[in-house]
């Protein structure tokens, strides 16, 4: 089975969002579950445990190239996430772009577009994209 496109999935979260169709109320839930993302990940850490964290400075210079830098630059994690924590995980997540794609629904954005426009951005600005 293919995955769905994000404008099928965008539709799909217009017929189903019921509850919660304010702004306000969507805002909020796309905040709470970006929080919900936040803390499984935390709980990936301090309650199972299936990755750790060592976070310092990075050790960064001036002098180095980038492929030297994408080597010597770390992400703090070591380990791997388990099933378990996968899982919760890919379920924060899915609920984390539901509310953005709610959140486009109602204020007249194309998922699909935003993604589009990043991608572009990325591919254009390279390195200098989130500087």
């Amino acid at each position: 089975m293919s995955a769905p496109t994000l404008d099928q999935f965008q539709q799909q979260v217009s017929e189903l969002l019921l509850r919660h169709r304010s702004l306000l109320d969507v805002m909020s839930k796309y905040g709470q579950s970006s929080a919900s993302v936040n803390r499984a990940v935390t709980k990936a850490v301090t309650d199972c445990g299936c990755i750790e964290l060592n976070a310092r400075k990075q050790q960064y210079s001036d002098e180095l190239n980038l492929e030297n830098a994408k080597v010597t630059l770390e992400n703090h994690i070591s380990g791997e996430v388990c099933e378990h924590c996968r899982d919760v995980l890919k379920a924060e997540l899915g609920r984390n772009v539901f509310y953005m794609s709610a959140l486009c629904n109602l204020l007249n954005i194309q998922l699909d577009e935003v993604v589009a426009d990043e991608y572009d951005k990325c591919s254009t600005l390279g390195l200098f994209n989130l500087t």
